[in-house]
This record gives C-alpha cells, structure tokens and sequence, in this order.
C-alpha cells in the first residue's frame, strides 16, 4: 500500500486525526450518557455526572477541527458526504444540543431532573448512532456523479450503517464504562466495571460482524485485507486488536483503574486503524480519493501554517486540563 508523504496526505492524516482525538475524548462522555438509566439515581448519577462536567465541553473542539478541515482541505468531499447524510448530520447536532443543555439545566432545575436525565440519555445515544450510522454511510460508498452527490435522500439508511452504528453506541459504552472504573471507587466503580464487561463483549462482538461485513461489501475491500502482498501490510491490525481485547478482558476482570480506559482507547486506535487500511486512498469510497477532492496547494499550504499554530496550542490546554482534574472524583463534585 503506497502512501506518498505530499501535502494532501499530511491533510489527510491530520483529519484523521482530529476524527480519532473526537471519539476517544468526546466518546466517554456519549458514553456516560448511553449508561445513564443503569445508575442509581441520585449520588451514583451525580458523581458519573461530574466525572466529566470539567472536561466535557472541549472535546467537541476536535469534531470542529475534523469537520472544518474536512471543508477546508476536502471541499468536493465535504460537498459530497454532508448532502448524502444530511439526516444524520442533523441528528447528530440536536443529540448533541440536548446532550448539552440538559447536562447544565439537571443542576439548575432539580425540579424537573428525570426529565434533564432522559434528554442527556437521549441525546447521547442519538448523537452516538448518528456518527456510527454516518461512517457506515461513507464506507458502504456514496454515488457521485459530475462531482456531485447523485443518491436519494435515505441512501443511508441500510442493514450496514444500522449494524455500524450500533458497534459505535457499544464502543462508546465500553469507553464510558472504563472511564468510570478508573474516576469512581467503591460499589459505583464495580457497577461500571460490571457494565465494561457487557459493553466490551459487545464491542468485541460488532467490531467483528462490521469487518466481516466489509469484505463482501466491496470487492476492493476484500483484496486489502485477503490477497497478497496487501494481507501482509493489514495482517497485524486484527491480530494486535485480537491481543488488546483479551488484556482488555482481563483488566476489567481484576481490580485495575486506568488499565481498562487506556486499553479502550487502543482497541478504538485499533480500528481507526483498520478503517484506514480499508479506505486508503479514497475520502468518499468507491469513486473520489483524497487527491480528486484536495483543495489546490496554495490553500493547504495557509491552512498548514494555522493548524500548526493552533493544533499545539488545542493539545496543550485539553492535556491540562486532564491533568488539573486527574485523579477520582469527590463526593461533593464539579457543580
């Protein structure tokens, strides 16, 4: 699989990325939504809660990077994806606006909180399915024609991009769930511990119906990952993500805390990573490649010389601060 080191791959894997820095950090958090009704109401829900009201906010910097990159950088894939799944564009945001609101206002208006508990459950898991569903759309390929989106309006909605979105939902659950092992301690850190099991198995499970699912998707897909010489550049991917899974498994068995999250975060690096192998080179599968969509040099370079500035700067305040708030959560919490 050759990959040449010009300007339009450095974009590529910037917003790649990006896409990666946003599941793992914001994926907890619709994570923690997703596991909601599972906790008991009242303290268990409320330390859940503020196990992320430091951090939850700026995580949904990375989805602005990605997706101003993608326009920027991309303009005919940006063109392409968003009118072919625009549905599940919208309902992505409003998830995320009600996810949001409802995580201020369950403080504010104790009056009325099942029903703040039920939007920020709603929300997360709407938002959580959206982008499972979103990605299913662009790798079970998009029709283009005359560079312009040319499918109908519910072209996303298949047994594919259902089972894909699905996988996204357990995931996110699986990162929910082990980052609370690692914030939470007593009966509350067993209970998420109990329900990493659940969401790992699951994971595990629909990670494997998705990729068995792509070899006869595509026939293209399936030469990447079963013919030589390519089987040999993708063969490590399953095997290292077979390996994390069972460490995986047995953290949550035994009492680790932050074992469980960052082994999480490998399986989800795992399958980016394999995502990658099946898609290169294209953004918008079967018919445009990252070169065919690239805005003109020029412009990648400008915009190069801003993320260089700004990416840095992004890292170095998120990375804070985690740092400022690391360590298990207190009874009496953000608010």
């Amino acid at each position: 699989m050759d990959v040449n080191l010009d300007l339009t791959t450095i974009w590529a894997f910037i917003i790649a990325f990006a896409v990666f820095a946003y599941v793992v950090m914001d994926g907890f958090d619709l994570g923690i939504g997703i596991l909601f009704p599972t906790f008991e109401v009242g303290p268990e829900r409320d330390r859940a809660m503020n196990s992320i009201a430091p951090v939850w906010d700026g995580n949904e910097t990375w989805l602005v990077l990605g997706g101003g990159g993608l326009f920027a950088a991309f303009p005919l894939a940006y063109a392409v994806i968003l009118p072919a799944t625009y549905p599940l564009i919208i309902a992505m945001l409003l998830g995320l606006v009600f996810r949001g609101v409802a995580f201020e206002y369950r403080w504010r208006d104790p009056g009325h909180r099942r029903y703040w508990d039920a939007a920020f459950t709603g929300g997360s898991l709407v938002a959580a399915m959206a982008q499972g569903m979103t990605l299913g759309a662009l790798l079970q390929g998009i029709e283009v024609v005359d560079r312009s989106y040319a499918g109908s309006w519910f072209d996303w909605l298949t047994p594919y991009t259902l089972l894909t979105g699905l996988g996204t939902v357990a995931g996110y659950a699986l990162l929910g769930a082990t980052w609370l092992v690692w914030k939470l301690d007593g009966e509350s850190q067993h209970h998420a511990r109990k329900l990493g099991k659940r969401a790992a198995w699951a994971t595990l499970v629909l990670m494997g119906g998705v990729s068995l699912y792509n070899v006869f998707l595509n026939a293209e897909y399936a030469e990447r990952w079963l013919t030589a010489p390519e089987i040999y550049f993708a063969a490590p991917v399953p095997i290292l993500t077979a390996v994390i899974a069972v460490m995986l498994l047995r953290a949550l068995s035994v009492d680790r805390h932050s074992k469980p999250f960052w082994l999480s975060l490998a399986l989800f690096f795992f399958g980016m990573a394999g995502l990658g192998v099946t898609m290169w080179p294209y953004v918008v599968p079967p018919g445009l490649t990252i070169w065919d969509a690239a805005a003109p040099e020029r412009s990648q370079i400008f915009m190069l010389v801003g993320v260089a500035i700004t990416m840095p700067l992004i890292i170095a305040y998120t990375a804070w601060a985690y740092w400022v708030f690391r360590g298990k959560v207190a009874d009496e919490g953000y608010h």
